[in-house]
């Protein structure tokens, strides 16, 4: 038998042919389809079926709806797939339309390939207003669909907006809604760009200003929105702008408070300075965000002392009773450094006292605060605040009262204070001296370690004192600046 040539440019055309061809017994394999006048020999006719006994094609609902939809898939043998489907099914082969089978698996992933254009359409078709004075239709899209679900869509369109003329542009077809009927027609456009809207420039300055682009995750946003519907959507042609510009700082005041303090998510250590977007420094300590601390504290605490003190002390941060009144070490542990201080033979009114952070970082535990050690870029964030003290008292001798002060004033966040107890080290052209934190003290287990731990403050404020006078004890020998 030789190739039958059968013409189908929409599914009725197909269902005709294919009925006529069951009827005739013709297999699959000896029927040429086309999509086009002028593909074959259309004078290959199918001869009349002659058997009275012709079979009757019965075909249940599933099978015709799932035809139906997979005849919108555009690709060139659909015609010829469709007919070998249902060949199959008409030779009792109903496994056919099982995903467990080769066809019928095809034939699924066509369906919802053709949903998923169907749903693609419904988000992404935008309408355009036309002037009132250019007639009907008031509104126009233009849409480039994969798949021919253009009449699908229309209908969908068309319970939607009502008695409101629209028309839908494709490269292969038009759909014009009159307001009470729908019309099929040629191609009418050959693109967005044929759509004059002059509302357009009111929707874009409007879209900017509703649009945070700081808030919006760029991957997420392309994964949801495959790149084919960026080019036609009207905001297509400003979005990728401000995303550039939101990597930038831009319009970072607009995140909610929220924003960023999201629980889980993993730390990534970056350069505290390269951790905000760029803005104006902060001009005082009260103004500081470099850090989440202030959010949770009540004041920042600065230094005090005198001007140009030749001796700094350096601490950790403030704690509870610090936080509450603004100033220094006026709690227990400030109360056992002034001790300390006296024994030593420095005057408190003589030096200058700072933290290395200036923010309580505390944890709840009842109705109490309990301090918490700084992380290390909390220690980075705030290094600006004391070196600005630094810079500003000009003193000769720090002392490191803990291994957060002497982390900050060393820039290492590998720095190790116990094997520096007892030996000054030089550092931009100062000594520094590393003890024990006042509150090491207090939590001593024991009597004993508390008498060492006092000791080790004493004798580092007396080192420190001696530095001034320029003699430096290392061992048993005295070493002279």
């Amino acid at each position: 038998m030789s190739a039958m040539v059968r013409l189908a440019q929409c599914f009725d055309e197909w269902r005709a042919a294919a009925r006529e061809l069951i009827a005739l017994r013709v297999p699959p394999a000896h029927v040429q389809w086309q999509s086009r006048p002028g593909e074959g020999d259309l004078f290959s006719a199918a001869p009349e079926a002659t058997d009275a006994n012709a079979p009757q094609l019965r075909l249940p609902r599933q099978l015709v709806e799932l035809l139906q939809t997979a005849a919108c898939f555009n690709v060139a043998d659909r015609w010829a797939f469709l007919y070998q489907v249902l060949w199959r099914w008409q030779q009792g082969q109903h496994d056919v339309i099982s995903p467990a089978d080769a066809d019928g698996a095809r034939l699924h992933a066509m369906v919802k390939a053709v949903h998923r254009e169907e749903h693609d359409m419904h988000a992404y078709v935008r309408f355009r207003e036309r002037a009132e004075s250019a007639g009907a239709p008031r509104f126009v899209a233009w849409f480039e669909p994969v798949h021919e679900v253009l009449p699908q869509v229309a209908r969908h369109f068309a319970r939607r907006m009502g008695s409101t003329s629209w028309m839908i542009a494709t490269p292969a077809a038009s759909m014009l809604w009159d307001g009470s009927a729908l019309h099929a027609g040629p191609a009418l456009m050959s693109g967005a760009a044929d759509i004059d809207d002059a509302g357009e420039a009111l929707w874009l300055t409007y879209y900017r200003s509703i649009f945070n682009p700081a808030r919006v995750n760029a991957d997420l946003l392309h994964s949801h929105i495959p790149s084919r519907f960026w080019k036609n959507l009207p905001e297509g042609a400003i979005v990728p702008a401000m995303l550039s510009s939101a990597a930038n700082g831009e319009r970072r005041t607009g995140q909610t408070a929220s924003v960023g303090q999201r629980s889980g998510a993993a730390m990534i250590p970056i350069a505290a300075e390269r951790a905000q977007p760029v803005r104006d420094l902060p001009t005082t300590l009260d103004q500081c965000r470099r850090c989440a601390l202030w959010q949770h504290a009540t004041q920042a605490v600065p230094g005090i002392g005198p001007v140009q003190a030749r001796i700094m002390l350096v601490g950790e941060q403030p704690g509870d009773q610090e936080d509450l009144a603004g100033l220094p070490f006026v709690g227990p542990a400030g109360a056992l450094l002034e001790q300390a201080m006296q024994e030593a033979g420095m005057a408190r009114d003589s030096v200058y006292v700072t933290n290395a952070v200036k923010h309580f970082k505390w944890e709840p535990r009842g109705k109490r605060r309990l301090h918490k050690t700084p992380a290390q870029r909390e220690i980075l964030a705030c290094h600006g605040w004391l070196e600005e003290e630094i810079q500003r008292v000009q003193p000769q001798v720090i002392v490191a009262l803990g291994s957060t002060a002497l982390k900050s004033l060393l820039q290492d966040g590998a720095a190790s204070m116990t094997p520096l107890i007892g030996t000054p080290i030089e550092s931009d052209g100062r000594w520094i001296v590393s003890v024990y934190h006042p509150s090491y003290v207090l939590r001593a287990p024991d009597e004993a370690s508390r008498r060492q731990a006092y000791r080790v403050i004493v004798d580092g404020l007396k080192r420190a004192t001696m530095l001034l006078e320029g003699v430096v004890e290392n061992g048993n020998a005295a070493v002279s600046h």
